[in-house]
């Protein structure tokens, strides 16, 4: 019963599936094959209108190349102080971009809002000495589980607009927003200003496979050079497109988003209802951030569930994490199983009986 993150598991049979389908024969090497073109076409359907796609094989290769894109050598990127970006990708998108800079603002659950980040922009100095911001990077879903909503990225994407910064979404969760939202992907993108996205696939069901998806066409013109640079122009490309042709097909990847969300609302429900439990934040897609009782946590992890501690960095104001207590993340996948979530119910149920006993 592992909860440690929703990468840990492999691919889904359907995708799985596309892929040996693909395997078969000869076909055009680095993107050239008919694979790659009709995903490509996929792409422009899913967002309503045409798009500039570039497939990569990583997450942090998507980020990291997305951003050099937006930000130039001099330049910031203005982000989450716990982005993924900032936080997880050991520089990454820092050494992409040449010596750019990533700065991290404070906010709730792991997410900016227009007034932090137009109050910031409004502080720096506008001398030569100053790297001036070039772009802003969101994670959707934040790194505390939250999801931005329509207005929330609107009001991001006029911020962008009034300073001339390029906005960068990271979507290693995108499916999971998207059905959270009830939206399009559109209308949780470009629609709200968006110009360019970290499309996510090995979260939810890819075996390795990211994209990343331009929709200012001037941010594009040197992502090829950059993915060839960076290694990430495949020669056997049709491996990566044919993994999201399973993933698309007959709306697979809202399916696996449906039930890691699901099953999180589901943990989260049955956790809040214990003595001694609440969460930092919000269940808003497949992540559960309970703060629980020290006891309960040994309890788990005695168990052999697997999850990671969290940081307390973005709580809500007020809220702390007593020295009896633990905050925890647990993950949801599209391959975990009611069973195994309602078995961490019983043995945290267990614990809480216990103590209250003693």
């Amino acid at each position: 019963m592992n909860f440690a993150s929703d990468n840990i598991v492999g691919a889904s049979s359907q995708v799985l599936q596309a892929l040996m389908a693909a395997n078969a024969g000869a076909m055009a090497a680095y993107g050239g094959d008919e694979i790659t073109k009709r995903v490509k076409a996929q792409f422009n359907e899913i967002f309503e209108r045409e798009v500039s796609v570039f497939f990569v094989t990583t997450g942090t290769a998507a980020n990291a190349l997305a951003l050099s894109s937006a930000v130039p050598p001099y330049g910031l990127c203005v982000c989450h102080r716990e982005a993924h970006v900032i936080d997880d990708e050991c520089g990454a998108p820092e050494f992409f971009m040449h010596g750019a800079k990533l700065v991290g603002l404070p906010g709730v659950g792991a997410k900016l809002t227009a007034e932090g980040v137009s109050a910031y922009l409004r502080g720096l100095s506008r001398a030569v000495k100053q790297m001036p911001p070039k772009a802003v990077s969101i994670s959707q879903v934040s790194e505390c589980g939250l999801v931005y909503g329509l207005d929330e990225l609107a009001e991001l994407g006029e911020v962008c607009r009034e300073h001339g910064l390029a906005f960068h979404m990271d979507g290693a969760r995108f499916a999971n927003a998207l059905v959270t939202l009830g939206c399009t992907p559109a209308e949780m993108t470009w629609k709200q200003g968006v110009d360019i996205l970290s499309f996510g696939g090995t979260k939810n069901g890819c075996l390795m496979a990211e994209a990343i998806v331009v929709f200012r066409p001037e941010l594009a013109e040197s992502l090829d050079y950059r993915s060839k640079r960076a290694g990430q122009i495949v020669s056997k490309g049709r491996l990566i497109s044919a993994q999201f042709e399973g993933y698309f097909a007959g709306g697979h990847w809202y399916d696996n988003a449906r039930h890691s969300n699901r099953l999180a609302k589901l943990l989260s429900d049955g956790l809040v209802q214990l003595p001694g439990v609440r969460l930092a934040w919000e269940t808003q897609a497949n992540e559960v951030f309970p703060i629980i009782p020290a006891a309960m946590n040994k309890a788990l992890k005695d168990a052999g569930i697997v999850y990671h501690p969290w940081t307390e960095l973005s709580l809500p104001a007020g809220e702390t994490v007593g020295p009896d207590e633990a905050l925890i993340r647990l993950v949801l996948s599209f391959a975990t199983q009611e069973e195994d979530v309602r078995r961490v119910l019983d043995i945290a149920r267990s614990a809480a009986s216990r103590q209250a006993a003693e």
